[in-house]
């Protein structure tokens, strides 16, 4: 049975247009596969003295990505939709150089991030592969819902090895490898 649909946009390619419908599935079982990084080795940044890398959220649901840290930059593709994850790599005075769930990177004004923890579920997975949310801590809890591919949850918290979201009107707990926007085996509080 489908709970929800709502289209995610991701980003655009300037020119380009792009837009993902996904749906939160009730009980639809199917398990995932995931390649994740392991916490990466930390330090902090010279400009805003926080951890390189780390994750963070859009606030906007229009934030252009430049080529370079400068306003004089070329745009070259704009995110639209707000509390997407990203992952901040470099840092360069107020600006941010993040990477998306695909991989691609660019430089964002520090003003439109912020420190709310999202992820995406399984974004390296295809429909019709979904996700458990658990009642609790234990792949042997009962399934709440299943949760298709690059749906967007708020973290409440993470272990290191699950992570309890919040989605739409749903909340549960997913296995940490089987997200983006959180490292295996970091801890959020």
């Amino acid at each position: 049975m489908r709970v929800g649909a709502r289209a995610v946009g991701h980003r655009h390619r300037i020119g380009a247009p792009v837009g993902i419908a996904l749906a939160i599935l009730l009980l639809a079982g199917a398990e995932t596969h995931a390649a994740k990084d392991e916490v990466p080795a930390t330090g902090p940044s010279s400009q805003s003295h926080l951890p390189i890398p780390r994750f963070v959220s859009l606030k906007s649901d229009r934030v252009n990505v430049r080529k370079g840290p400068s306003t004089d930059q070329a745009i070259v593709w704009v995110f639209s939709r707000a509390g997407l994850p990203v992952e901040i790599i470099a840092e360069s005075d107020n600006w941010r150089r993040v990477r998306d769930s695909e991989g691609a990177d660019g430089w964002v004004w520090h003003s439109m991030l912020s420190g709310r923890r999202t992820v995406l579920i399984a974004p390296w997975t295809k429909p019709p592969e979904t996700v458990p949310l658990y009642s609790r801590k234990s792949t042997g809890a009962s399934t709440i819902a299943e949760l298709a591919p690059s749906v967007l949850g708020n973290v409440l918290s993470c272990d290191g090895g699950w992570c309890e979201l919040s989605i739409d009107d749903y909340s549960g707990f997913v296995q940490q490898d089987k997200l983006w926007g959180v490292y295996r085996g970091e801890v959020v509080k």
